[in-house]
């Protein structure tokens, strides 16, 4: 699915997240200004939730009732994650969206749905669903 404005990007994020189920780990994939954060907002946004919905680049995870926001970016390894108490979340019923998921692939539950974004243009991006 090509998007040509973070408008766009939310509003598909939104659709995607009618196929998102309590329990489901999505892990983002994209370059550092890809549009992550706006994903999330848009999954946020189709469950209902109005908090302001920021990346939690220093406290790894926001909690959002159910929808937990994690950005592992900072982190080096699973081992941190787990020391952090984030691994937790994976089984606590609400859906996890995770940027940076690469930093901690050895914790990662199985069966994690998947979202590459690729920033084409300015405004424009390719997001691919798995």
């Amino acid at each position: 699915m090509k998007t040509f404005s973070a408008r766009q990007t939310m509003e598909f994020a939104r659709e995607y997240a009618k196929t998102l189920r309590g329990g489901d780990v999505v892990l983002l994939h994209g370059d550092m200004g890809a549009g992550k954060t706006i994903f999330v907002k848009g999954i946020a946004l189709a469950l209902g939730i109005e908090d302001e919905i920021t990346s939690p680049t220093y406290a790894y995870m926001n909690d959002y009732g159910g929808l937990y926001h994690y950005d592992c970016y900072r982190l080096s390894s699973g081992a941190q994650a787990e020391a952090l108490g984030l691994c937790d979340y994976f089984y606590a019923g609400g859906i996890c969206v995770i940027e940076w998921p690469q930093n901690i692939a050895d914790v990662l539950p199985e069966h994690c749905k998947e979202v590459y974004i690729t920033k084409t243009g300015e405004n424009e991006r390719e997001i691919v669903c798995k």
